[in-house]
């Protein structure tokens, strides 16, 4: 398994999917924003969670159709179906290299970024912690979809159109609780919320994309 992690975290990195291409289209999201609602800093602090969560989440998007898409073209997919691995297994390790390469790099990059549209400073933490919690089931989420539209030509709008719905749950309680910290409310019930929303996707989405694969590959 971490052979396989390893392998998968070289080969997003050389395929320009992992680190540079989500956080630069976080930045232009965030450096955008300002110039469409204007500079006012009281309504940039109001809307800045929410820009946030939407701005990582879209780019969490931008490389889901590649979490399967090399080792189905050069047949590596096929040789780990028959490999002693599970591939509920697979599809595991495969949700754990997206979130190492997009969405921890985000993560780390949404406080500096939080500066840029006037963040409340009591609402850095809670939109680390809601990213820290929330971006597991983003890659967990993708990864289902990734193996659902497998081998389908043109298939990252497709992917984009099943998982968005999937996601909005996630979207709601990690704005919610970053909201709430910013307005010094308890963000404590929106936290659980995500965390269970985490745990259950990964309870039950490694086993449903492990059967999508096999359909897949029959």
């Amino acid at each position: 398994m971490i052979a396989l992690l390893m392998r998968d975290l070289r080969l997003a990195i050389r395929a320009g999917g992992g680190f540079g291409l989500g956080l630069a289209f976080f930045l232009i999201v965030v450096v955008l924003v300002p110039f469409g609602v204007g500079p006012d800093a009281e309504l940039l602090g109001r809307i800045a969670p929410g820009i946030l969560w939407v701005a990582a989440l879209l780019a969490a998007l931008l490389s889901l159709d590649r979490i399967f898409a090399l080792d189905y073209e050069d047949g590596s997919l096929a040789l780990l179906a028959t490999a002693p691995l599970p591939l509920e297994g697979v599809a595991l390790i495969k949700a754990l290299a997206h979130w190492v390469t997009t969405g921890l790099p985000l993560t780390l990059a949404a406080p500096v970024l939080g500066f840029l549209l006037n963040l409340a400073p009591s609402a850095y933490l809670y939109l680390l912690v809601s990213l820290l919690i929330g971006t597991p089931a983003l890659s967990m989420i993708g990864t289902f979809g990734a193996a659902l539209t497998i081998g389908l030509r043109r298939g990252g709008l497709l992917l984009s159109l099943l998982v968005l719905p999937l996601y909005v749950p996630t979207l709601i309680f990690g704005a919610e609780a970053t909201r709430r910290g910013a307005d010094a409310l308890d963000p404590t019930g929106a936290l659980i919320l995500l965390g269970g929303i985490t745990a259950g996707t990964f309870a039950i989405m490694p086993f449903a994309a492990a059967a999508v694969l096999r359909i897949n590959l029959r």
